[in-house]
């Protein structure tokens, strides 16, 4: 890890041996898979590997998730450099730092949206040369485009941090673009910006594909639909998942080794091991609620939803201090997973809410990563990341597209090239059936 730290900009593989791992994309991919289900016993061996020729900036980088992934590929073979990072939230940019060994640079890439000159100055001072391999990450802040986040719209924005990326991608020019963001990007609100955005690449000469993927299909312990642009300057084949049904990894497999808490016990073995301290009302109706699964009963809890229930003969938001399954993956690990009556954020036996290690394990981080700020801060860290066995599938996929021989023809097949409609959420059962339909535009039906 010292070269990370000391900035050297030696590689330790070589892009011949590159060329070599990605002559079979078969053997590309049983690779890819085999990282992201093992990430955590190849998590301690990539932090120490020697570096590869391929350099990596991750914009918008957050506490570490995609650079993670890209790292963890040099378990394999000697692949990818870390040369820069970019955020803006000091805590999440401690945590990347504590974990990959390079500190970010701060920087607000909105000060870049009219001239991307000083962007690529400080993009090059950090890359081993300016004729080196580049793989460049962008995954813009999804605040601004969740549906549970929407209220400003097109004029929040962060938003055009899509489109100043975009920019700022044609100016540095890598190999391979990589934007990654919640599935509303491809919906009628939000169409526009990540339209003008993958025109701008594709002015540029890049092929550029976007795809909607459920992370449980890579290896991630929960269920989470997430958009993944991919723009190449040859034609391409996207990443596609692994993993089905029954086998999909669950929560028992990501979490049931941990000790047993109390709300708002820290672990003394483990000290991100620790949840919010409920209060004794919440406590009593976790208590009520089956274990396994269950779902808080029609007469317990708040009295404002025991109202409702009682007004209506339904429970209101059926799911909050609901308690996860065992044995299926998880539901989407938001940045309010700390709360019970935020959602389905109980453990399935234990009465209280997840505890950071256990949202960190859900998403795919290794056991040993470490989360700088307080609860609130490290669950919207957690909930706002990439989950690295993703990435770690995605990066060793790049090394067989980028060093391979080309495709003959961009893969297309599951390409969102217009507007999913008003909502994402409708094409959710498509997906799970794996049929194209889920990803053609609304025009095209």
């Amino acid at each position: 890890m010292a070269d990370r730290i000391n900035g050297t900009k030696e590689p330790g593989g070589t892009l011949a041996q590159l060329r070599e791992f990605a002559q079979s994309r078969d053997a590309v991919r049983e690779a890819g898979v085999e990282l992201a289900l093992s990430l955590d016993e190849q998590w301690s061996a990539a932090r120490v590997a020697k570096t590869g020729p391929v350099d990596v900036v991750d914009m918008f980088a957050g506490c570490g998730g995609m650079s993670a992934g890209f790292l963890a590929a040099n378990a394999l073979l000697p692949a990818y450099r870390l040369a820069t990072a970019i955020d803006i939230d000091d805590v999440a940019m401690k945590t990347y730092e504590a974990n990959l060994g390079l500190k970010p640079l701060k920087l607000d890439l909105h000060a870049y949206s009219e001239s991307q000159e000083g962007l690529v100055q400080l993009v090059n001072e950090a890359r081993r040369a300016p004729d080196a391999p580049l793989v460049l990450i962008g995954c813009a802040p999804c605040q601004g485009f969740s549906s549970h986040r929407n209220s400003a719209g097109e004029a929040d924005l962060r938003n055009t941090l899509f489109v100043t990326f975009a920019r700022a991608a044609i100016a540095i020019l890598p190999d391979v673009v990589i934007v990654e963001n919640v599935p509303e990007v491809a919906t009628d609100r939000y169409w526009p910006v990540v339209a003008e955005a993958r025109r701008v690449l594709e002015s540029a000469g890049y092929e550029v594909v976007l795809t909607a993927h459920d992370m449980a299909d890579f290896g991630v312990p929960q269920h989470r639909y997430r958009a993944v642009m991919v723009g190449m300057r040859r034609p391409f084949k996207m990443p596609r998942g692994f993993l089905t049904g029954e086998g999909r990894r669950t929560v028992r497999q990501a979490i049931e080794f941990l000790p047993s808490i109390t709300p708002g016990e820290v672990c003394a073995s483990d000290r991100m091991h620790y949840t919010a301290g409920h209060k004794s009302s919440t406590v009593e109706t976790i208590k009520a609620v089956p274990l396994d699964g269950g779902r808080r009963p029609f007469d317990v809890g708040p009295e404002s939803l025991r109202r409702y229930a009682e007004r209506t003969g339904e429970l209101a938001f059926k799911d909050v201090y609901s308690r996860l399954w065992w044995d299926r993956p998880a539901i989407t690990i938001t940045g309010h997973a700390r709360n019970p009556a935020s959602g389905r954020y109980v453990h399935p036996e234990q009465h209280r809410g997840l505890s950071v290690r256990e949202a960190a394990l859900l998403q795919g981080f290794p056991r040993s990563w470490t989360f700088a700020g307080g609860l609130s801060s490290a669950f919207l860290q957690v909930g706002n990341a990439v989950p690295p066995p993703f990435a770690a599938f995605l990066a060793v996929h790049i090394l067989g597209e980028m060093f391979g021989e080309p495709a003959e023809v961009t893969d297309r097949e599951m390409d969102i090239s217009g507007s999913l409609g008003s909502t994402f959420s409708r094409r959710i059962p498509a997906l799970k059936a794996g049929r194209q339909a889920a990803h053609e535009p609304m025009a095209a039906r």
